[in-house]
């Protein structure tokens, strides 16, 4: 692979290489932004996350099977009086308006006109200030068209009543989260580019070193996004929080390998005076380093396709792709534009043969000085920090309701907590519960069911909604006392589906229970996740660790290089969300957090472990392991530095989003790259080095 990698790289950093492999980039990028689909045209707001086997999708399955009339896509109209309050005739006007102007997509709207007063009370809340209102979408509609159908109803209604109207519920929610994430996006790349532009020239004081990384990944964000919606086209579901988060690591990835690969071009700018001869000796030392630290989060998205959750396998894709690009851009595009610009790129300070390469007196000069002479303190201090930070993951606290994610202003979220507020918190969502028996349900049998379902833990309510098959399916609306997204309500459905064919046999009936709706979803979203997190957590860290060994050549060293960036992970896990409760507020985290950052901090984190390990095992052959130490802490931290406040801080740019998930995300990520850089990769990792690794080794391989 190492020999393949070079040819590669030697060709590209020829004259003629150069403009040849410049002139394939740039055809490329034109063909694709003409020819080929872009991303955004194929984006959703949400996918089917839990698998086909999940009890609630069995489910709702059955449903769908045995009341059609529940397909579609469910909304609530949330009326609010600017009164005081207002009475039944005013919401059937209202109903009359919105069912007169015959809305496309809407399918199915409750018909008011024909209940009694009486019968219609339930839609009210107890000071008739608020009244709701379900409605179905026609299930075929796409996003944007339910969008576009809930305007209209908003309008009617603002036009003909002085009633305030929110539209919750699934529609209202996934209409909002679309709207949301296209003015996001936006803000999203300007502030990435942005920012990155500004951290280089801070930095390097050199404006070409912050252009050339940036024009590289504007050309591979636009290759990837291009790419991506070709397999849009294809059938590809893309979330628009996978879109967002793969934006980040792209401008991120790129600009990392991009520091890499120029911060060796200029030491290597002091041996040759060719510029050619200079980057083909700097891609020959670091071309393998960078592609295998694409490879290491490459591998990482693969990992994902093992998920049982579409949340995390519809990463695998969309993210592999996006870094089969960048590590294809790292060792062809990267090190021809920098090529091209040869010692220009370093304008003011432009390095020339024959220039010191490492200055003595550096703070990583210092801080490797520091680690050789005392490397059992500087490990002891650094350790007892991770692992005090460590400790705080016993406080976390899930979140499982997706509402509070979202900003107190997006209406969906508003119309939400008025039905909290308003109603009796179980309304939010009750659950359905389908019996399919054997045999017809007498009268009798069926209020024996009910009876046994009223009985369980926290059930506040049950009511037959209606019966199929004469009367052999039935179909029962069960309310709990707490709201469907608590804790309590979640660990108390659990136990009524665990508890079914108890409940069966009390009722003395035969047939089988079946429970859909957001309270039964979200218990098997957290199984399928606790199961997602083992099993991804293991299966990374074996993968990653065999590459490790190919690239090392050892085993040891994988050992210290793993163990480091899993005690780094746990340690930004439990600082950070220290740190986004003591200064945001934020004392929950949603249970995809977690997988989230282990996946993003391993891949990414291990990159600075790559390039400091690979260095040290440069100069190790001609240096003993304390002088190999201290040169490769002294060489590789500038550049590492750098890069990594760079990266945490492209990932920062997430806490801009609208959505707790992604600022939450962002935030752990950015605290764990700050970690990896400075303690572990700068402290930590060299001081194992000092501590375990012998110099007779060296003179064995000599």
């Amino acid at each position: 692979m190492k020999h393949f990698l070079q040819t590669i790289t030697d060709k590209v950093t020829t004259k003629k290489g150069m403009w040849v492999t410049l002139a394939v980039w740039l055809i490329m990028t034109m063909a694709l932004a003409v020819f080929a689909p872009n991303a955004k045209d194929y984006e959703v707001s949400r996918i089917d996350s839990l698998p086909a086997d999940a009890q609630s999708v069995i489910a709702q399955s059955k449903v769908d099977e045995y009341f059609k009339d529940s397909n579609g896509t469910p909304g609530i109209l949330v009326f609010q009086s600017n009164e005081e309050k207002f009475d039944f005739q005013d919401l059937v006007d209202v109903f009359n308006v919105i069912e007169n102007a015959a809305i496309p997509g809407v399918e199915q709207v409750v018909p008011l006109s024909t209940l009694p007063p009486q019968a219609a009370a339930g839609f009210f809340s107890e000071d008739q200030s608020t009244a709701i209102l379900p409605i179905i979408f026609d299930d075929s509609l796409e996003t944007k068209e339910i969008g576009d159908s809930k305007d209209e109803i908003i309008k009617v209604v603002e036009d003909n009543s002085d009633l305030t109207l929110y539209v919750t519920g699934p529609a209202g929610i996934a209409t909002d989260s679309l709207d949301l994430f296209s003015r996001a996006d936006l803000v999203l790349i300007f502030s990435t580019v942005g920012l990155i532009l500004i951290l280089l020239i801070v930095i390097y004081r050199s404006p070409l070193l912050a252009l050339i990384p940036l024009v590289a990944a504007v050309f591979v964000y636009e290759v990837a996004m291009q790419s991506l919606g070709i397999l849009g086209k294809a059938g590809l579901q893309l979330s628009n929080q996978t879109i967002s988060i793969m934006s980040i690591l792209l401008f991120a990835a790129v600009i990392d390998y991009s520091l890499f690969v120029f911060s060796r071009f200029r030491e290597e700018l002091k041996n040759y005076e060719s510029k050619y001869d200079a980057m083909r000796a700097a891609m020959r030392e670091v071309g393998m380093p960078v592609f295998f630290s694409g490879g290491t989060v490459l591998a990482a998205m693969l990992v994902l396709f093992f998920a049982n959750l579409g949340d995390y396998r519809n990463f695998a894709p969309t993210f592999a792709t996006t870094m089969v690009i960048i590590m294809i851009a790292s060792v062809t595009l990267v090190p021809a534009l920098f090529t091209l610009f040869g010692r220009k790129s370093f304008w003011p300070k432009v390095p020339k043969v024959g220039d010191e390469k490492v200055k003595n007196n550096s703070i990583w000069s210092k801080v490797g000085r520091l680690v050789v002479k005392k490397p059992g303190l500087s490990v002891g201090i650094i350790g007892l920090f991770l692992l005090i930070s460590a400790a705080n993951m016993f406080n976390l606290t899930y979140e499982f309701d997706t509402m509070k994610s979202f900003p107190e202003d997006m209406p969906s979220r508003q119309g939400y907590e008025l039905i909290e507020e308003k109603f009796a918190k179980g309304d939010l969502a009750p659950s359905t519960v389908i019996f399919e028996g054997k045999e017809t349900v007498t009268k009798e049998a069926q209020d024996a069911l009910r009876q046994e379902l009223l009985d369980q833990e926290l059930v506040s309510d049950v009511r037959i909604n209606g019966a199929a098959e004469e009367n052999r399916v039935l179909n029962f609306s069960l309310t709990f006392e707490e709201g469907p997204y608590d804790v309590k309500t979640m660990d108390a459905m659990e136990q009524l589906i665990n508890n079914s064919d108890t409940i069966v046999a009390n009722a003395n009936v035969d047939g089988n229970l079946y429970f859909a709706g957001e309270t039964a979803t979200k218990v098997d979203d957290r199984s399928t996740n606790n199961r997602d997190v083992i099993l991804i957590v293991i299966l990374e860290t074996i993968l990653i660790f065999g590459m490790l060994i190919v690239l090392t050549k050892s085993f040891k060293m994988p050992i210290y290089m793993m163990g480091t960036i899993l005690v780094s992970f746990l340690a930004a896990l439990g600082l950070g969300m220290f740190l986004t409760n003591l200064f945001f507020d934020i004392d929950t985290i949603a249970n995809r957090v977690p997988l989230y950052a282990f996946v993003f901090l391993v891949a990414l984190g291990i990159d600075y472990n790559i390039m400091l390990i690979s260095r040290f095992q440069e100069e190790r052959r001609n240096h003993s392991v304390k002088e190999a130490v201290q040169i490769s802490v002294a060489k590789t931290g500038g550049v590492i530095s750098s890069a990594g406040v760079i990266l945490a801080a492209t990932f920062a740019v997430l806490m801009t989003q609208p959505v707790q998930l992604l600022f939450v995300f962002g935030f752990i990520v950015a605290v764990g790259i700050l970690l990896d850089t400075f303690l572990i990769r700068g402290v930590l990792l060299p001081g194992l080095l000092v501590l375990l690794e012998k110099d007779k080794a060296v003179s064995k391989e000599k």
